[in-house]
């Protein structure tokens, strides 16, 4: 069942698992996490924001002070090392319907050397815990909670790629346009602004991975590596998310740029039409006064002389202006 169609009760629960040595998981209570004496181990996966969330965190053995740090309501990506477990707090994309990917969803982890357990906050669904879930059903069941910890950090780091790539294709969509789009101005005003929300987070993420590699008493040479993968990777995905904001920034001022040169242009053909009909109307306008002793006005061959002289006026001023090349 994916975490899509579970729903938390007021304990906050929305699975227990044991994973036994030989790599097998099931499902189980609350209960039965409590008094497993087995040597695999357990992960608890809830919701932190449910009525009695910390009354099951209590059940599990956890201090006060943890218990608080798990159901806080704002959280940065960043690990604390203690001397009965760590605290990890990780940011993962935002893929829920109609959700904003820079609005990243937080994932709470306590890690000791036999559980895990995992928090996320009502409607705030993480797809890559998720992801972990169905590789347990499928068979797939890592040795051990550092394991699984890994096994959750390389499917948060997958799905920011598939984020990072998909802006960067953005980018490169606008730096290939020869004509800007009504649109773009807010297109690459929103890709910058989710730049910006990206590395707000997987700057600090990228630290925290490092600082695992670092404090984790249980942790394997194997472990290290694989963090220290993904380290490497979101180190490029920060990195990634810095020369994107300078693209959309760069993106931006061609744009301004462009819009302000279209409308110069405009601007510049309107002046030389006025500069060639401006001595026409002043004629129109002297010629058409209603007063007397107007030159013309009793000849029937005046008109025509007024008209072709203006036709000729025109002509020289736009000859003269192909002359200077201003036109």
């Amino acid at each position: 069942m994916h975490d899509n169609f579970l729903v938390a009760g007021r304990d906050g629960l929305l699975w227990c698992y044991i994973i036994e040595p030989d790599k097998s998981a099931r499902l189980c209570s609350l209960e039965e996490v409590n008094s497993y004496q087995g040597s695999g181990y357990t992960w608890v996966h809830m919701q932190s924001d449910e009525i009695d969330t910390a009354l099951t965190l209590q059940k599990l053995g956890l201090a006060p002070a943890r218990i608080e740090s798990l159901c806080a309501l704002e959280t940065r990506p960043k690990v604390q090392d203690y001397h009965d477990g760590m605290l990890i707090y990780l940011r993962g994309i935002n893929r829920n319907p109609e959700a904003d990917p820079e609005d990243m969803v937080s994932l709470r982890l306590w890690l000791k050397e036999r559980q895990i357990i995992s928090l996320r906050r009502k409607d705030r669904r993480l797809l890559s815990v998720i992801d972990v879930k169905e590789s347990l059903d499928n068979g797939e069941c890592p040795p051990s909670p550092i394991d699984l910890l890994v096994n959750i950090v390389n499917c948060i780091t997958d799905r920011i790629s598939e984020t990072v790539d998909d802006l960067d294709d953005e980018l490169t969509e606008f730096e290939s346009q020869d004509v800007p789009q009504n649109e773009s101005r807010t297109r690459l005003m929103l890709a910058r602004r989710q730049a910006a929300a990206l590395r707000r987070y997987l700057a600090p993420q990228r630290d925290a991975l490092e600082a695992v590699t670092r404090v984790c008493k249980h942790i394997t040479d194997n472990q290290v590596h694989d963090i220290r993968m993904d380290y490497d990777r979101m180190t490029r995905y920060v990195e990634d998310l810095d020369l994107a904001k300078e693209r959309a920034m760069v993106l931006q001022d061609e744009l301004r740029n462009r819009i302000a040169e279209q409308q110069g242009m405009r601007m510049y053909v309107l002046s030389l039409v006025t500069a060639i009909f401006l001595p026409l109307s002043f004629l129109t306008g002297i010629f058409g006064m209603n007063v007397a002793g107007l030159p013309g006005t009793e000849s029937p061959d005046a008109f025509t002389i007024l008209a072709i002289s203006m036709v000729i006026i025109a002509l020289g001023i736009t000859g003269y202006m192909l002359w200077k090349k201003w036109m």
